[in-house]
């Protein structure tokens, strides 16, 4: 009887350890943006994914990067085709339906003091 239990209550870890933490499903076959450790971005149509979110892109773009500023990425894109991408680089994934750029509030213009 303890065996039993035993193995009953394994199974039921085994099926939690399963559980799927990123839902990336919703994503399928829409256009994402993916951001890498050391500051690369690429954009593309998630084909597919797995559980340790290595992800396939398809007409995957990728943002070049100022020369003079390594931290700065450029509007210029250029093509990658069809790519993997290593799930242990990966530091954002979000999709660019809804994506805009706005300016940053938090930025003061010339001539306003750090006083007000």
């Amino acid at each position: 009887l303890l065996l039993v239990r035993a193995a009953a209550a394994g199974a039921r870890m085994a099926s939690q350890k399963k559980a799927i933490v990123l839902d990336m499903s919703k994503y399928v076959d829409k256009s994402v943006r993916v951001k890498f450790m050391g500051g690369r971005e690429v954009v593309g149509v998630l084909k597919g994914y797995d559980a340790l979110l290595n992800l396939v892109l398809d007409e995957a773009h990728e943002y070049l990067k100022d020369p003079t500023d390594a931290y700065r990425l450029l509007d210029e894109t250029r093509p990658m085709g069809l790519m993997v991408c290593r799930g242990t680089s990966i530091m954002l994934v979000c999709p660019t339906d809804g994506l805009e750029e706005i300016a940053n509030p938090f930025l003061q213009e010339e001539g306003e003091e750090e006083g007000q």
